[in-house]
């Protein structure tokens, strides 16, 4: 399996794949090498398809983590291998498209309120006022703050850069921060080693302030990036800056926002609205 994980991280690598897709891949892979006990460039269609079939009925795995699999064998067969035709059957499963939870600024307040540490209180209030993923802001650097042009430049997936504004409140919060915590450049949110926080371990820290703060529903760092773009479309800001300022190529990733602005929805007039008074009969 090593020269094979070789070659498909290269791939992967060659073809512009962040890096924890990388590893998601090669461990679905490994997970598939596992099962046979064998490489899996040398199992056929038939062993590929009793892959997918126990994947499908014989675990809890969800229709998420179902698609990452086989995007890995997609990938695996169809570009590493060269071999197309051994996942020619493959189709993908339907995932249930919910509503993003949306937190109202009392809320947000709260969430906030409830971190204990300066730096992540900090860390989750850019995600907040930027619209940032978790990921970008734990490796945001100190030279991406343009104070001089009120903006901050993101570095997002397939490295591909873009940027968000830097509110005069942000910017001050910035700014204490950074004169009490003297984070090691280049990075704003370090380790004590200097190294970018793990946003794994900020996402836990944001689920505990959630529990320690009552709000009664599961928060995650994308709550809040759902929660910027909500207020931005309720407060009149129009749908293509806010896909700019999320870094979504395609305007669909942003339409959804149009759906769970409660405030947007319960202004829209209704037909029955338009209608002349019913006249009861004597």
């Amino acid at each position: 399996m090593s020269k094979l994980r070789i070659d498909m991280m290269t791939d992967l690598t060659l073809g512009g794949y962040a890096v924890k897709t990388q590893e998601i891949y090669v461990d679905c892979i490994e997970k598939l090498a596992n099962h046979f006990r064998c490489s899996p460039g040398r199992l056929r269609q038939q062993d590929v398809r009793e892959w997918v079939r126990h994947l499908t009925f014989e675990t809890d795995m969800g229709p998420q983590r179902l698609r990452q699999h086989l995007a890995a064998l997609k990938f695996l067969y169809g570009k590493t291998l060269g071999r197309p035709e051994v996942v020619a059957f493959v189709t993908w499963p339907k995932v249930p498209k919910r509503l993003p939870l949306v937190l109202s600024r009392g809320q947000v307040q709260s969430l906030l309120g409830a971190i204990e540490s300066p730096k992540y209180r900090v860390l989750f209030a850019v995600v907040y006022g930027t619209g940032m993923r978790i990921g970008e802001a734990c490796r945001l650097e100190l030279g991406h703050i343009d104070s001089a042009r009120k903006v901050i430049r993101v570095i997002g997936k397939g490295n591909k850069e873009r940027l968000v504004m830097l509110s005069p409140r942000l910017h001050m919060i910035l700014r204490a921060y950074w004169k009490q915590e003297k984070p090691a450049a280049p990075y704003l949110f370090t380790t004590s080693k200097g190294t970018p926080i793990d946003k794994d371990y900020a996402r836990k820290v944001l689920q505990q302030a959630a529990a320690d703060s009552g709000l009664g529903v599961r928060v995650t760092p994308h709550s809040l990036r759902h929660s910027f773009a909500t207020e931005l479309l309720e407060g009149g800001t129009d749908l293509r800056v806010i896909q700019v300022l999320l870094g979504h190529a395609s305007i669909s990733s942003t339409i959804i926002y149009t759906k769970v602005s409660s405030k947007l929805i319960s202004k829209t007039p209704s037909p029955l609205d338009e209608l002349l008074p019913v006249r009861r009969s004597a």
